[in-house]
């Protein structure tokens, strides 16, 4: 008698992956995500998941692979929002002409500013 093992994931996957666990000849469950608002939500999970695999890359291959799976989730949130290309190249200027670009690497050790609002804490960690 076999022994069936199941890896509970929980999060939103990729087209494919369902056919490519039964293409092994394993098993696996899902269902799809028919709210929008529960399909923003995983998203936006996937896109957290997705930039920590993108910053713990340390090869040029690594990157370009976690490099094309943030792309593909933030492409899908550009899509479900119905933002344009316009709108994307306008709020990249707009950032920049704000803040600036990294061309002149500064690293930041403290400020006096108290009244900044960062989405990290002081260590870097996310709030």
């Amino acid at each position: 008698m076999s022994q069936i093992t199941r890896i509970y994931y929980n999060k939103l996957v990729r087209d494919n992956t369902p056919d490519m666990i039964k293409a092994k000849h394993m098993e696996c469950g899902f269902e799809q995500i028919t709210d929008s608002q529960e399909f923003q939500q995983e998203l936006f999970k996937k896109i957290r998941e997705e930039a920590t695999s993108l910053a713990m890359t340390r090869s040029r291959e690594d990157f370009l692979k976690e490099y094309a799976d943030l792309m593909m989730v933030l492409e899908t949130v550009i899509h479900h929002f119905d933002i344009t290309t316009e709108d994307l190249k306008q709020a990249r200027v707009d950032n920049r002409l704000k803040k600036g670009g990294y061309k002149k690497q500064y690293f930041l050790k403290w400020s006096g500013d108290v009244e900044y609002k960062s989405e990290e804490s002081p260590q870097g960690i996310p709030l």
